[in-house]
């Protein structure tokens, strides 16, 4: 059986976040933060899609409290051998795996921790012991349970081995959406650093999955919020690698309950790019790439750029240009380590994506 691991995904009530890979043997819930042409170098089974979660390989779920007692609620750490498995499609590495356990959103003064704590509070200050919160969901469930238990379709994008998908006065609007598991369903969009952000889809349950995990003809409202995504906007942190970096420079700027700290940004050290150009192939897609440079060079990786892409009009191959550059969050790096990563990086484009290099 093929399992999948929540990463930080959770839900009010059932919805499945966008996923890094589906139908593998191990994989982690959590859509990672990605564009068109760049990529966050956070790792992306850890980015939240929850009301009431963060960046954690545990889900921290809200739902309504009578139903508490209807479910088996699984807790713990997964064993090693749960999350990294040899099926050729697994995508969790070591790097990953070391990341569940952290925790964030159980840190009091972390950014995700306060953030979490506020919509927490909202709910149980407007509606007292409505809900029960669940913060420490076991994280490994079935393909079966992920995709087809919440009638995610065969051909939908969230199987797909390339899907990635306030307080502060923010422009937003509500645009009309498409999930699966809810009808009607709507979404949220805030407009951020020029840009429209998704913060929440949300929607009426679907009748069907209700009446064979709950209560048949009961009605509910299914809801999800980006924590990691909220938590930047609202703190003003330009990084999401700060959540994770456990430096005392970023960490001591924030307090329990305190919702208007801003992020003081303190000295960086200098940042180190290579460029590497490559004719495509059918195996790759930027997605798979940036997953890849994570897994070599884990926090190093700031960033993966698309910087030039062109089409040979004689032979119809495409070649892109990706920027890679590599920053310390507490040091300067050395030619040497970088050069070592960057030959490895090169090495596994062209064994594992199949392009060739220029």
């Amino acid at each position: 059986m093929q399992n999948k691991c929540r990463g930080s995904s959770s839900t009010a009530s059932m919805r499945p976040s966008a996923n890094i890979r589906s139908n593998h043997a191990s994989h982690c819930h959590g859509p990672a933060s990605s564009s068109a042409s760049r990529h966050s170098s956070a790792p992306a089974p850890f980015s939240s899609s929850s009301c009431i979660q963060s960046a954690n390989s545990r889900a921290s779920t809200l739902t309504a409290h009578a139903s508490a007692t209807d479910v088996e609620v699984r807790t713990g750490r997964p064993k090693r051998e749960d999350i990294m498995t040899s099926h050729p499609y697994n995508n969790v590495s070591d790097y990953i795996y070391e990341k569940i356990g952290t925790n964030l959103h159980r840190q009091p003064q972390h950014p995700i921790g306060i953030i979490k704590a506020a919509i927490q509070s909202y709910f149980e200050t407007r509606t007292p012991n409505k809900f029960k919160t669940f913060d420490d969901l076991y994280p490994v469930v079935t393909t079966f349970q992920n995709f087809d238990e919440v009638l995610v379709p065969a051909d939908h994008v969230s199987r797909s081995p390339n899907d990635t998908g306030t307080p502060k006065a923010v422009e937003c609007r509500w645009i009309d959406a498409y999930f699966p598991f809810t009808e009607p369903s709507i979404e949220l969009e805030i407009f951020f650093n020029g840009k429209w952000l998704e913060v929440l889809g949300c929607g009426v349950m679907q009748q069907s999955i209700l009446d064979a995990n709950y209560r048949p003809g009961h009605t509910a409202w299914a809801f999800g919020l980006g924590l990691e995504r909220l938590a930047m906007v609202l703190f003003d942190v330009p990084d999401i690698r700060l959540f994770w970096s456990g430096d005392e420079r970023f960490t001591r700027q924030f307090k329990a309950g305190d919702l208007k700290a801003k992020f003081k940004p303190y000295s960086k050290f200098p940042s180190c790019y290579k460029d590497m150009a490559f004719w495509v192939s059918p195996e790759f897609t930027e997605n798979n790439l940036c997953e890849l440079v994570r897994n070599i060079g884990g926090d190093l990786v700031e960033e993966v750029t698309l910087i030039d892409q062109f089409t040979n009009a004689k032979n119809g191959k495409t070649s892109n240009c990706f920027r890679i550059t590599y920053r310390s969050m507490e040091r300067s790096l050395t030619d040497e380590e970088i050069n070592s990563l960057q030959v490895e990086v090169r090495k596994q484009t062209e064994e594992v994506l199949k392009v060739q290099l220029r």
